[in-house]
């Protein structure tokens, strides 16, 4: 018992480290690159959706870090965001846009298969599905 919830903690801080890092890249050094990831189709300034994401990964790592109720909350918040996003995933595959190493087919096509591992990491690791089975039965 102390074993998962040692790894669920790991796995937390880990994300949530993650997610901050990311927010900082977004809004400083990896900006463009970013920004050509933006789907065509969102009719949204590409930039201002780079500093809005970069804002709200900083945002959900911080929840990630915190305690108590919260944590739950901000997985499940996480776990959305990653759905979110996945759009921009798929837009670089479909487009074929070489960024963050990722300038092969193969490599973008790859990364698709990542964004569920994160899904599952941020709501395992917060505890987050007993929250949604707890709102499940009330519903």
């Amino acid at each position: 018992m102390w074993v998962t919830k040692l790894l669920r903690l790991l796995a937390r801080v880990g994300l949530g480290a993650g997610l901050i890092y990311a927010g900082i890249t977004h809004l400083s050094f990896s900006r463009l690159e970013f920004q050509a990831q933006v789907p065509l189709w969102l009719a949204l300034d590409p930039d201002f959706v780079v500093i809005a994401s970069g804002v709200v990964e900083i945002l959900l790592g911080l929840g990630l870090l915190s305690f108590g109720k919260l944590v739950p909350l901000a997985g499940i918040a996480a776990a959305v965001f990653f759905v979110v996003i996945f759009a921009g995933n798929i837009n670089q595959y479909v487009e074929g846009i070489d960024a963050f190493g990722l300038d092969t087919d193969q490599a973008r096509l790859q990364r698709l298969f990542f964004q569920p591992v994160l899904v599952l990491w941020a709501l395992w690791s917060t505890s987050a599905f007993s929250v949604l089975r707890a709102w499940a039965s009330r519903a």
